[in-house]
């Protein structure tokens, strides 16, 4: 059963969400229980500090121990710094009231962090894959969630590249999985393309994570939510997989807007929050199916000077292309992590490679602190983002000129694919 409730009018005030917790986590058996809770890093809108406090408040009194683990997948480690602006905490907040609560990191590319629970065999990955791949794959997560009776997956749900929606289970994959797992399930993603799985409730990749999830050995819970910049409109607890059900629906209620036609230019303005082109890719993905076939999508960023912290020199050695690209000539990608090979194809949107000749179908430009010949080197365009005047490409979308503010999380599609 899910606790919870919200909708696409009107936003939820803390006393709701604090009542909401309130009911749910009464309903936990929590007591003298060792419990986790995974929750999102800084690039996702969620009010994280207030789900800390009212978490703690309902669990840490009945709990064995509580301990919290942001669910980094493969995004760079965070420093203490940085957890406590995440947290809304202070160093004295640490030590005193909060104190033997620990907050860690998820390491992705850290062995010791890792422990095997399982192997996909060849056979099921055929049948959920629909035989775009066939091949078994090992399955690891942090180690530490062993330690635990109880998870608790705490975060927001969006619109996304590679499962179709992110949020229940995608918090222990990819969120605390190891680099096989990730990998594979990317690249599925990658050959499903962007444009045909993002904003679908239930996908192959969804389908192969919450398979995955049938060798995890801890009781586990989730809050998913619905979050705009604006406030929340909506929290869901029960299984990952009943708050993710309620949760994807009212998601793409909110995170998915209507267009009446395609835009010949599109600039995608990124929020601080993406601090690379890695997650900044968001910026491109929730606006591709949008974007007239030949258009110019313009990624705006000012702020950003690094394509990704985490795989910046893969990025440069094997650039940004589209899905055929790779299919093409995979014996020359030997060795390239698949999910690298996915962000690639995602930024760089759909497209073909024929004889040689690789058209991609929209032209992706880079407004950002990135120098135009690293630009030129990954294979995409340069703009001077100080050449920019926002206000010059506002309210021109009947000249078929889109501008989006905050972009990454709003999924764009034409009205033609609006459900009835």
């Amino acid at each position: 059963m899910v606790i919870g409730g919200g909708s696409e009018k009107g936003f939820l005030t803390d006393d709701q969400i604090h009542k909401y917790l309130e009911t749910a986590f009464s309903g936990l058996a929590l007591d003298h229980k060792k419990v986790l809770v995974l929750t999102p890093d800084a690039t996702r809108t969620a009010p994280v500090p207030e789900l800390f406090r009212h978490t703690v408040e309902f669990v840490r009194p009945r709990a064995a121990k509580l301990d919290f683990m942001v669910a980094l997948g493969t995004h760079p480690l965070m420093s203490e710094r940085l957890i406590n602006a995440l947290f809304g905490l202070t160093p004295e907040m640490r030590a005193g009231k909060y104190a033997g609560i620990n907050i860690y990191n998820h390491a992705w590319d850290d062995p010791s962090q890792l422990a095997t629970i399982g192997t996909l065999s060849e056979a099921t990955i055929e049948e959920i894959s629909g035989g775009l791949l066939s091949e078994s794959v090992p399955v690891s997560i942090n180690r530490r969630v062993l330690d635990y009776d109880e998870v608790i997956i705490l975060g927001p749900t969006f619109p996304h590249e590679v499962v179709g929606f992110s949020g229940g289970n995608t918090y222990f994959f990819p969120g605390i999985c190891g680099p096989e797992f990730l990998n594979f399930f990317h690249w599925l993603g990658a050959l499903i393309t962007n444009v045909n799985i993002i904003g679908v409730k239930d996908t192959p990749v969804r389908r192969m994570i919450n398979k995955a999830m049938e060798f995890v050995p801890v009781s586990r819970h989730c809050v998913s939510l619905v979050t705009t910049v604006n406030g929340t409109k909506g929290i869901f607890v029960g299984t990952p997989e009943e708050a993710y059900d309620a949760a994807a629906d009212l998601s793409a209620k909110v995170h998915i807007v209507y267009k009446p036609h395609k835009y010949n230019t599109v600039l995608s303005i990124a929020p601080d929050m993406y601090d690379d082109i890695w997650t900044a890719g968001k910026c491109m993905y929730k606006l591709e199916p949008v974007v007239e076939n030949g258009g110019t999508l313009i990624i705006y960023a000012p702020h950003i000077d690094e394509i990704s912290y985490t795989h910046g020199k893969v990025i440069d050695r094997i650039g940004y292309h589209c899905r055929d690209y790779f299919l093409a000539q995979m014996a020359q990608f030997k060795g390239v992590p698949r999910g690298v090979m996915a962000h690639s194809t995602h930024v760089r949107g759909g497209g073909t490679y024929v004889n040689g000749v690789e058209k991609c179908n929209v032209n992706v430009v880079l407004a950002t602190g990135i120098p135009e010949e690293r630009c030129n080197r990954v294979n995409l365009g340069y703009m001077d983002p100080a050449s920019i005047n926002i206000e010059e490409y506002e309210n021109r979308e009947d000249k078929g000129v889109l501008v989006v503010h905050h972009a990454g999380e709003i999924l764009h599609r034409l009205e033609s694919e609006k459900p009835a």
